[in-house]
């Protein structure tokens, strides 16, 4: 059974998931990728306000195409998490709880993960259609001039994820191959 969140996801929150925890997501999310990221973090750097509070928030790493005719959004995604190692550790300390991605992230966001309380959880490839009819609401907030990387306010409901890598470091990319391996010595 899936768990049900609602965005925004407190630290005491995301301190209950665990890696493999199936989860539907309902409530706001944002969109950003890495150009974004970028930008993000020059303006910590700079002290100067982000255009939205990242305290408690989720964000997903996607670059949605355009919506067609009586849609929201187009295909919506994730895309490779890795691009943003090098500006998740900035975002976790000013507050972030969430990433939504695909594949693996490096040991400096595990350790602020670890540090601040932030998940990670994996959308699947490939189904970037579906999981666009699970966003109900898109509205461009910043970056307008990177087109699909823009930062973009999502209201999504029942937004399919499970946990990755949750508070505790736990990691499914690992303990699901570590258990496959076991379980073909164990035939």
């Amino acid at each position: 059974m899936a768990i049900k969140i609602q965005s925004p996801l407190t630290r005491d929150d995301a301190k209950k998931l665990r890696a493999g925890d199936s989860c539907l997501i309902s409530g706001v999310i944002y969109a950003a990728r890495d150009a974004a990221h970028k930008r993000l973090c020059q303006l910590i750097k700079d002290g100067k306000t982000l255009p939205f509070d990242v305290k408690d928030s989720i964000i997903y790493f996607v670059g949605p195409t355009p919506a067609k005719p009586g849609q929201v959004i187009g295909s919506a995604g994730p895309t490779t998490s890795y691009r943003m190692d090098a500006y998740s550790p900035d975002l976790i300390a000013q507050g972030q709880t969430g990433m939504i991605g695909k594949g693996k992230r490096g040991p400096e966001v595990v350790d602020a993960m670890k540090k601040y309380g932030a998940v990670y959880f994996g959308a699947i490839g490939g189904c970037g259609a579906l999981l666009g009819k699970c966003i109900k609401k898109s509205e461009v907030i910043a970056y307008d001039d990177l087109g699909a990387e823009a930062v973009r306010r999502l209201t999504v409901e029942d937004f399919p994820v499970v946990v990755i890598i949750d508070s505790l470091g736990n990691n499914l990319y690992e303990t699901g191959r570590d258990n496959y391996l076991k379980s073909l010595s164990e035939k």
